[in-house]
C-alpha cells in the first residue's frame, strides 16, 4: 500500500505521461534555459550606462564610487544581467549628470544617442540660454553664413589623450611663428584651481563652463594660434560648435598601444595599474566619441610615421588643406 500511494503521489507531481520522468526533465530545462537567457532591456541598460561611463571617461570604480555602489554590482549591470532599483538607477544617474529616464529611454543606436545628448543639452536652460543655443543651430544649419574671417589661421587639434596633441602642437605653433594654447591650462587659470580639483570640488558640469569660458577667450584674443583641447570637449555639442566655426580642427589619431605608452610616458602610470581595463575603457571612449571627432576638417594618424616624418607630413596637409584651390574659369 505504501508503494502504490507513493507511485501515485509521485506521478501527480510529474507533467506528462503518469511516470515519465523525461517530459518532466526536459520541461524543467525549458524552464531555467529560458530563467538563464539575458534579458534585452537590462542589456540595453547595460549598454547605456557603459556609453554614457565612456562619454565622461570614468573608470569603471570611479563611477561605482560616485553613484556609491560596488565595482562588481556596476560590473554586472553593465553585463546586462544586474537587475538595477529605482535608487541604483538616480544615484547612477546623478553620477553621469544625467535623469535617471535617459538610462532607460537610451539605446546604442546612434539616432537614440544623439537623441539623449540633445535632451541633456535643452535640460534646465533658461530662456536667453535656449535663445543662444537656437543661434548655434542657425549658424550649423545655414552653413556658417557670418564664418570667421580668422579660421583657417587658427589650429584646434581633437582627439584622445596620447594623440599627440601638445607635442605636435608646440611644433606647428612653433614653425608658425604663433602661440601655441593647451586649453586645459586656460581653464585651470581661470579656476584658480588644478582641473581635477575643478571636478572634485565643483563637478563636470562646472569643469565644462569653464572649459566653454576659455576657449571664448581664446578665439576672441588669439587670431593666429595653435589650439590643443581636451579629448572629451567634442562631448560638448555647444562648444565643439564653436570649435568646428572658429578653426580648422584636425582629429589625431593613434593606435591604442601608443595612446597608452604616451601617457605612461607623460608620468601617469595608472593605465598599468589595470591594463586590461583600462584598454577597454579606451575603446569604449572612442567608440562614443568617434562621430564627433570625425566632423574635423580632417583626420591624421600619428602611429604611422616616427615623430620628424609625422610632423613634416601633418605640416604639408595643412598647407594643401589652407592652399586657394585653383581657378576653375582659368
Amino acid at each position: 500500500m505504501m508503494r502504490a500511494f507513493s507511485s501515485k503521489r509521485q506521478n501527480a507531481d510529474v507533467p506528462g505521461k503518469p511516470g515519465d520522468r523525461t517530459a518532466y526533465t526536459a520541461t524543467a530545462d525549458r524552464a531555467s534555459s529560458r530563467e538563464n537567457e539575458p534579458d534585452p532591456f537590462l542589456q540595453t541598460l547595460g549598454k547605456t550606462v557603459r556609453a554614457l561611463r565612456a562619454q565622461h571617461a570614468l573608470t569603471r570604480r570611479t563611477l561605482a564610487g560616485h553613484a556609491g555602489v560596488s565595482e562588481r554590482y556596476l560590473a554586472k549591470l553593465e553585463g546586462g544581467s544586474g537587475n538595477a532599483s529605482i535608487l541604483v538607477l538616480r544615484k547612477l544617474a546623478a553620477a553621469l549628470d544625467c535623469e535617471a529616464v535617459d538610462l532607460l529611454a537610451a539605446g546604442e543606436e546612434d539616432d537614440h544617442r544623439e537623441w539623449a545628448e540633445f535632451r541633456a543639452l535643452l535640460r534646465g536652460k533658461t530662456s536667453d540660454e535656449l535663445r543662444k543655443l537656437r543661434q548655434v543651430f542657425q549658424d550649423i544649419t545655414t552653413q556658417h553664413a557670418t564664418a570667421d574671417l580668422h579660421r583657417y589661421e587658427r589650429i584646434a587639434l581633437v582627439g584622445l589623450r596620447g594623440a599627440g596633441k601638445s607635442t605636435l602642437g608646440r611644433m606647428l605653433a612653433e614653425d608658425r611663428k604663433c602661440l601655441f594654447v593647451e586649453l586645459s591650462r586656460f581653464v585651470a587659470e581661470m579656476a584658480g584651481c588644478p582641473v581635477p580639483e575643478i571636478y572634485s570640488l565643483y563637478g563636470e558640469t562646472a569643469y565644462r563652463r569653464y572649459e566653454r569660458r576659455a576657449f571664448e577667450h581664446v578665439i576672441v584674443s588669439f587670431p593666429r594660434a595653435v589650439i590643443a583641447l581636451p579629448g572629451g570637449l567634442v562631448s560638448q555639442t555647444d562648444t565643439y560648435s564653436l570649435v568646428l566655426k572658429h578653426c580648422l580642427t584636425i582629429w589625431l589619431t593613434a593606435t591604442p598601444d601608443d595612446h597608452m605608452s604616451r601617457v605612461i610616458a607623460q608620468g601617469d602610470a595608472r593605465p598599468m595599474a589595470g591594463y586590461d581595463e583600462a584598454m577597454d575603457d579606451l575603446h569604449s571612449i572612442l567608440e562614443s566619441r568617434r562621430r564627433k571627432y570625425a566632423l574635423a576638417d580632417f583626420t591624421y594618424d600619428t602611429s604611422e610615421r616616427p615623430l620628424a616624418e609625422t610632423y613634416l607630413v601633418l605640416r604639408d596637409r595643412i598647407a594643401n588643406k589652407l592652399r586657394p584651390p585653383p581657378n576653375s574659369t582659368a
